[in-house]
């Protein structure tokens, strides 16, 4: 639907429609260089490796969520073939990052692969759904970062592949979400005659409090990342299926129509969905035009896209921009200049605060393929005012010639400056602190913030599959709330949003059922809860670590 002076009408949300446009809706404000990152990695108390052959060579991911009810994003890290381990924040605010590791069996587990964070149950305590190269666990939050096993419980199978991308989402008014995993290889046979097969990816559905037999998402093309997503803003979320062409010939990324009372089926070519083949390892997905509808970066080898509608939500036509707005990162921009770059991770995040959205992009080769650059360092490109990107990392001192795999930005000593965590393959993992405009000694800050929660009463507590709209300086921000996509990596908590030179911003929630909010004033540098019962804007407080 169009409205008055040609802006497009979306859930009664009014939005710009020009794909040329910046970071939400053009408005007031400079586009702001990168923040410094200081290396802790050696200080914050976290010893962890991802390690492991050939059937690690994928996979290493980082779940973030706050297990013990403190506010701060505690850690859980997939470890391949040693142990995974979870990490307690107990970081000052404002302070160095400190950790502090969480042992037991319930969460110790070998063969994973990665985790995301969601609360199944509607307890208000986070689950744990862990992927890994064998049976998949999920692990019921029990409070204060405990764990319990809860296959049986919830009557999840579990299964016996080589895991390496989730997703789930809550579909109509079920108790519990719909689960999607992917899965990569079957190996049959030994070398040098084994045979490499694509295995199939598999939906759960909820039968009330328990999951009934998986569904078969078949054909299969060794999925690395998963997201549902409401991409036509339709209220019906879709699978987006990212697929690496290393293991097939017949293969493409694919998008499967989830209609929640009928079986899923694939977009066809006919109803405007492209053939697409990359060695896709992760999605990341942001509304960075203003036209109301998410943008989709796919990382590959050397040919990482980014994906508009093409002609609006009327079919799932896709174009390219990735190379008008500077998001190619196909090669390094130190190390192994002009040789090809491996991507995995991939997240947009305003690590400055300048209101624009920027791109984290973890690098690193598979093991040691001779055709990629080995020193490979993880981008952090820059959002620009026009909608472009410029390359960030060197100046902001994150340079690592470590193969990363997972990754997570997020605000770990809860200051309204974004960190940085990465999951190396077979090194310590990489953890920057957010120093703005300052230093180690004297963080500084940049822009203002505004780090958002909201919840609900019943199934879906954390409101998965809702729309948060901030506008403030003279720009609107939107972001879906999901669980799924980067590579095997995902966040459950705030949702952060930079504000640019403003003191204030207004808020408002789209509901996952369609229900459109208040807008709501905040103040700027705030932490805020938003009730849907109450339809209160909460401000929260952190306190003292212990």
């Amino acid at each position: 639907m169009i409205a008055a002076g040609g802006a497009l009408l979306v859930g009664g949300i009014v939005v710009g429609s020009s794909i040329l446009g910046g970071a939400g809706m053009p408005g007031s404000g400079d586009a702001l260089g990168p923040p410094v990152f200081v290396d802790e990695a050696a200080s914050a108390g976290i010893d962890h490796r991802y390690d492991g052959e050939f059937t690690y060579f994928v996979g290493g991911g980082v779940s973030v969520l706050d297990c013990d009810a403190d506010g701060r994003p505690d850690l859980y890290m997939a470890g391949g073939a040693e142990p995974a381990t979870l990490y307690r924040n107990v970081s000052e605010v404002g302070g160095e990052l400190a950790f502090e590791a969480v042992p037991s069996p319930a969460t110790d587990l070998d063969a994973v692969t990665g985790a995301y964070p969601l609360d199944v149950d509607a307890d208000g305590l986070p689950d744990l759904a862990v992927m890994r190269r064998g049976e998949n666990v999920l692990l019921r939050g029990t409070g204060d970062c405990a764990f319990e096993r809860a296959n049986e419980r919830w009557g999840f199978e579990g299964g016996n592949a080589w895991s390496t991308a989730f997703s789930a989402t809550w579909e109509d008014e079920t108790t519990f979400p719909t689960l999607a995993v992917g899965n990569y290889l079957v190996l049959e046979g030994d070398e040098p005659t084994r045979d490499y097969r694509c295995d199939d990816n598999m939906l759960f559905r909820p039968d009330e409090s328990t999951y009934a037999e998986p569904i078969p998402l078949s054909p299969s093309w060794c999925t690395l990342s998963l997201l549902f997503s409401d991409w036509d803003r339709s209220g019906r979320r879709d699978l987006r299926v990212s697929n690496d062409r290393h293991y097939y010939t017949a293969g493409e990324e694919q998008l499967w129509r989830m209609e929640p009372a009928g079986a899923p089926r694939l977009w066809t070519h006919g109803e405007g969905w492209q053939q697409l083949r990359v060695f896709g390892m992760g999605i990341a997905s942001r509304d960075l035009t203003g036209d109301g509808y998410p943008e989709v970066y796919l990382t590959s080898q050397a040919d990482n896209k980014l994906q508009t509608l093409a002609d609006g939500p009327t079919r799932p036509a896709y174009v390219d921009i990735a190379i008008d707005r500077g998001a190619t990162a196909h090669e390094p921009y130190v190390g192994d200049l002009e040789m090809r770059s491996t991507a995995w991770h991939a997240e947009f995040a305003d690590v400055n605060n300048d209101g624009f959205a920027d791109l984290f992009v973890a690098k690193g080769n598979v093991e040691a393929q001779a055709d990629y650059a080995m020193r490979d360092p993880s981008n952090l490109l820059i959002g620009q005012a026009d909608g472009t990107f410029v390359e960030g990392g060197e100046d902001a001192g994150i340079v690592s010639y470590a193969r990363a795999r997972g990754g997570a930005v997020v605000d770990l000593n809860l200051d309204g400056l974004l960190d940085l965590v990465v999951v190396n393959r077979r090194e310590n993992v990489g953890i920057w602190r957010n120093a703005g405009a300052g230093s180690a000694e004297a963080p500084a800050a940049m822009g203002t913030w505004l780090a958002v929660r909201p919840q609900q009463e019943g199934a879906n507590r954390d409101a998965i599959g809702a729309w948060i709209e901030v506008r403030a300086d003279g720009r609107t921000s939107l972001v879906e709330l999901t669980v799924g996509g980067g590579h095997v990596s995902g966040e459950l908590g705030w949702t952060h949003f930079g504000l640019g030179t403003a003191d204030e911003a207004e808020v408002r929630i789209t509901w996952p059922d369609g229900t459109v909010g208040e807008w709501q004033r905040a103040d700027a540098n705030e932490f805020v809860i938003v009730d849907r019962t109450t339809g209160a804007l909460e401000t929260w407080q952190p306190e003292a670590s212990g």
